[in-house]
């Protein structure tokens, strides 16, 4: 199936999504031609289709083409889910809860854990490299220091790239757009596997220790997701434990929760923020909240707090070799007094102005360099090393060599020598070329780790230490290297790449305004940095307290809101967030909160009219008609209809009854235990509890092709009635696709039945299914391309 999967996106052209994009500009073509004055009459009808509503089961998970598929967020209350319901007792229910909040505890512990791991790790193996490196420049032995800073560097990032590429392609990027999909509904194959895992730590390592422009941030997300996804199915699929308390969490409802908690839990980690952990998760990655669900997201939260302030005291007394705060980013300014007055609205709302122009400009770059960048890797895995390699040697060359061009400037008098400069660990400032006294401030900006610039740029009572020329060069070196790093076949994230900037920029500002502020230039720095993310990013809430808990003042907090709104504002006039664009990009299949106004002039009966007939089964079938639909179809659900039903009000009459909807993955599992029946006629309870528990539904593993059944058995039947959901959610045919999208979106459906307005005798009561991707825009724009000229009539 993956074989065939890559031949067919390779196929296509630069994105998932291309061969469906240009198969619906040649039908808007054809009917053009067939019409030339549609757009005038008006006697014509208002909506035109294609034959066909149109679907893409293809997409990029990390770096690979899987086939997608929805989760089952709902809750399916068949026969056999009811009685496990009823026979729970006070301390079955009791053990769960304590196991949701156990496994939330474990969540942010182990995340804590491997958070520290990893800083104290590049903080080790970057600052051993700096300080050999500091051997060559003191020898001015400046090629040879080159020469061993790319060989260097060059090693991490192999290491990295091939884990990533040979072992786990979905454990390249930062993870957080496949995570935003999943809890919106989207299978992610292998997204939250152990190798995954592995890689996703050793690569991080690997690929910030090399000092490429990119965080550890976005990886933290996703390592604290794959945590909670492994203590939530007993950990990987061929070592799984099967303990019975464990299989209240076999389903993908309270994975969903767990993943939240472990998204919320990575951002903590990485900014020991975790009141902005749980707002990220509520603001960006969840689609489904609940009160429950963000108190146990901040349990997990205080546990990654408390496991972090362990390690600051126990590195503090020099416990953790070259480690030092900057693994942790703490950014404290609470001993600076904030002060602005009425007149500093004016540069702060330029700040903001800038950031969202920057940042959607920054977003659309970003968005032409990963579409060039898919096609290098669609050629195979030696293109996608060679290209990590190649933005590695360019940008090591560009850290070491970059420095020559600043001048070196004198040390403050009231500081002393080896609080100044030095080229180890002990000066504030970085000595490079220059003489004793005297330091280089570009070479202090970037022969350090990312971490520390970030630092160093947000520094405050320091406004005259980094010069607008090194501070220029840095702007730019970060923005082409910011997008040109993104995309590569290593873990990375988006936050400190843009941190960097908006930071670079924010202290230009300030210095260029002088004595017209009053504002340090170290928080112009911290300004422009939140600027930057709500222009690429659009959010604002979580940036906002995710600031405040990096930079310890809450004094900052009235100008940082208006430098988020400004930005975000400004950013959504020109394109979506950054992390749309991926989505888009690698065609995965996220509904949006909002529909589109066209959606109000379209109802789902007219979607259903685009589809093939609705395949339906009796509530005792045949085995051959089962085999034949499931070998035949790739639906995974199909609606239980049985005939001649008498109805509870007593008329004489049968009527047809909508008895549910049964899951493709329940039907396997029937076929599989061989719960058949050799004449026609319903179970009795006893017999499916001999044959199936609950938990066994919750399986979705198995295909038809696995399954052998005999032609004696082809003739016998199957009670469908014990397994197939009662209650699933309908929608009449009237109702528009706008009203649809939101109650499958918020609900957090998989399936959802359309029944007719009316219902004629012998007609079916259902007369059509709708899934994501029926209710996806660009699906709905292939069958009824004309409904495109009315996207610019008006907003919701």
């Amino acid at each position: 199936m993956e074989e065939d999967s890559s031949e067919r996106a390779k196929a296509a052209t630069d994105t998932p999504e291309a061969y469906y994009m240009e198969e619906t500009q040649v039908n808007e073509e054809e009917a053009e031609e067939r019409d030339p004055e549609s757009n005038s009459s008006l006697h014509q009808p208002l909506l035109k289709r294609n034959k066909t509503l149109s679907s893409n089961p293809l997409a990029l998970v990390g770096a690979k083409v899987s086939h997608i598929e929805s989760l089952d967020y709902e809750i399916n209350e068949n026969d056999l889910f009811k009685q496990d319901w009823r026979s729970r007792s006070k301390v079955q229910v009791l053990q769960y809860i304590f196991s949701k909040w156990t496994l939330a505890c474990l969540v942010g512990l182990l995340t804590g854990l491997i958070a520290t791991l990893i800083n104290l790790a590049v903080e080790n193996i970057a600052g051993y490299k700096l300080l050999a490196l500091v051997e060559f420049i003191k020898k001015e032995r400046y090629l040879t220091g080159l020469i061993y800073l790319t060989g260097v560097n060059f090693g991490l990032t192999l290491i990295a790239a091939v884990l990533c590429v040979c072992f786990a392609p979905t454990a390249a990027g930062p993870g957080i757009p496949e995570i935003k999909a999943y809890l919106n509904g989207v299978d992610t194959p292998n997204m939250f596997g152990a190798t995954t895992l592995i890689v996703k730590i050793i690569g991080s390592i690997g690929a910030v220790s090399a000092g490429l422009d990119l965080g550890k941030e976005g990886p933290l997300v996703h390592i604290g997701s794959c945590i909670a996804s492994l203590l939530g199915q007993g950990g990987p699929d061929n070592y799984r434990i099967k303990w019975r308390w464990l299989r209240y969490f076999n389903n993908d409802r309270d994975r969903r929760d767990l993943i939240t908690c472990g998204a919320s839990s990575g951002v903590c980690a990485a900014f020991r923020a975790p009141v902005g952990g749980v707002l990220f998760s509520l603001e960006e990655v969840a689609t489904w909240w609940r009160s429950a669900l963000l108190w146990r997201t901040f349990f997990s939260t205080a546990v990654v707090v408390v496991v972090l302030r362990a390690f600051i005291e126990i590195c503090n007394s020099g416990k953790c070799g070259l480690f030092g705060k900057g693994g942790l980013i703490m950014f404290d300014v609470s001993n600076v007094i904030v002060r602005y007055h009425v007149m500093d609205v004016v540069p702060v709302t330029i700040i903001g102005i800038i950031g969202g122009l920057l940042g959607s400009l920054y977003n659309h770059v970003l968005h032409k360099v990963l579409r060039l960048y898919n096609l290098i890797n669609q050629k195979g895995k030696i293109h996608k090393l060679l290209l990590s390699l190649t933005v590695s040697i360019f940008t090591s060359v560009c850290l070491y060599c970059l420095p020559f061009l600043a001048k070196c400037q004198l040390c403050d008098p009231d500081i002393t020598m080896e609080t100044c400069t030095t080229n180890g660990r002990s000066g504030y400032f970085k000595q490079f070329n220059c003489p004793n006294g005297y330091y280089n401030d570009l070479a202090t900006l970037l022969l350090t780790t990312n971490d520390d610039a970030v630092r160093k740029l947000f520094s405050s009572n320091t406004p005259n230490e980094y010069q607008p020329l090194s501070l220029l060069i840095f702007f730019a070196l970060y923005c082409i290297l910011g997008l040109f790093t993104f995309g590569i076949a290593v873990p990375s994230g988006l936050f400190l790449p843009i941190i960097l900037i908006g930071a670079a920029y924010g202290r230009l500002l300030g210095i260029s305004m002088g004595s017209y502020s009053t504002i340090d230039s170290g928080l112009y720095a911290v300004l422009g940095a939140a600027s930057l993310m709500a222009g690429s990013m659009r959010m604002t809430v979580s940036l906002c307290v995710i600031f405040l808990e990096l930079t310890n003042n809450l004094l900052l907090l009235p100008i940082t809101m208006i430098v988020l709104l400004i930005a975000k504002t400004v950013g959504d006039c020109f394109n979506p967030s950054i992390y749309e664009i991926i989505l888009e990009l690698k065609g995965l299949p996220f509904l949006d909160a909002h529909p589109e106004p066209w959606m109000r002039n379209l109802t789902v009966g007219e979607l259903a009219d685009a589809k093939p007939p609705v395949v339906t089964l009796n509530g005792v079938e045949k085995v051959s008609r089962i085999v034949d639909v499931l070998r035949n179809t790739t639906h995974n659900g199909f609606p239980v209809v049985d005939d001649g039903v008498v109805p509870p009000t007593g008329l004489a009459l049968g009527a047809t009854e909508i008895h549910g909807l049964i899951l493709r993955a329940h039907l396997l599992q029937a076929l599989k235990k061989k719960f058949f029946l050799p004449e026609n006629r319903r179970t009795e309870e006893w017999e499916v509890r001999e044959k199936f528990t609950w938990v066994e539904l919750a399986e979705r593993e198995g295909r038809i092709e696995e399954v052998a059944v005999t032609s004696n058995e082809m003739e016998m039947y199957i009670d469908l009635h014990p397994l197939t959901n009662t209650t699933p959610y309908t929608v009449m045919e009237s109702i528009s696709v706008a009203k649809a999208l939101v109650l499958f979106r918020e609900v957090g459906l998989r399936h959802l039945l359309i029944v007719p307005k009316y219902e004629a005798a012998g007609a079916s009561p259902v007369i059509g299914i709708l899934t994501r991707q029926d209710l996806r825009a660009f699906n709905i724009l292939s069958a009824f391309p004309h409904l495109d000229k009315s996207k610019g009539e008006g907003k919701n």
